[in-house]
């Protein structure tokens, strides 16, 4: 993928996400065509998957998978309300770890969520060893 794919790819995630029940949520139906998803099937499947990853690692799924309906405009004007979640950004990784990797902007997910991992997994040792620090000091000083 060439920057200015990955830039826009990344600039389109961001740009759907929006507040749910005071957290930062993804529309899976918006997200589907994100990753390239033509199809709702599909992608539900890819979103069964990622529910069961969830209740492998002991989370409820209903917290980053919560229904949420969407009403949409037929062609003929009317309307009727298809399913869809309100992914949490957690449920957006399990997605991306169990959607189809031939997908170019499925690798991209992969590959930003693992990156965004191991900033945090570095940001969080940085903390305990600044802390590791600070408790030395006190116990150098009494």
């Amino acid at each position: 993928m060439k920057a200015e794919e990955i830039i826009e790819l990344f600039q389109q995630f961001e740009s759907i996400a929006n507040e749910y029940e005071g957290v930062e949520c993804w529309s899976a139906r918006e997200l589907s065509s994100i990753l390239g998803y033509t199809k709702w099937e599909r992608f539900n499947n890819v979103i069964d998957k990622a529910k069961e990853a969830c209740i492998n690692a002991g989370e409820n799924p209903e917290n980053h998978f919560p229904n949420a309906g969407k009403m949409v405009i037929l062609g003929s004007g009317a309307q009727r309300e298809v399913n869809d979640y309100m992914l949490t950004r957690y449920a957006c990784y399990l997605i991306a770890q169990n959607g189809d990797p031939r997908k170019p902007q499925v690798a991209f997910a992969q590959n930003y969520f693992a990156v965004q991992t191991r900033r945090a997994e570095l940001v969080q040792k940085r903390i305990l060893d600044y802390e590791r620090v600070i408790a030395r000091n006190k116990l150098a000083e009494t």
